[in-house]
């Protein structure tokens, strides 16, 4: 599981960015937990920020090597 202020990456859309909370929906009956992810992008000289929730599963943990 990632901790609040993990950086995480998603593995399906490329986002790069830091956790910033939890949250959950339900489908048939069976609840999934997911990231809140802040991610920042840089485009043209504006910077964008924004914040994507996802399955945790989708996420994996990123870091400087």
């Amino acid at each position: 599981m990632f901790s609040i202020g993990d950086y995480v990456l998603n593995q399906q859309t490329g986002h790069l960015g830091k956790v910033v909370g939890y949250g959950n929906y339900l489908i048939n009956n069976v609840q999934t937990i997911t990231l809140k992810v802040l991610v920042a992008e840089s485009a043209n000289s504006q910077k964008r920020v924004f914040i994507v929730e996802d399955k945790v599963s989708a996420w994996i943990r990123w870091s400087v090597a």
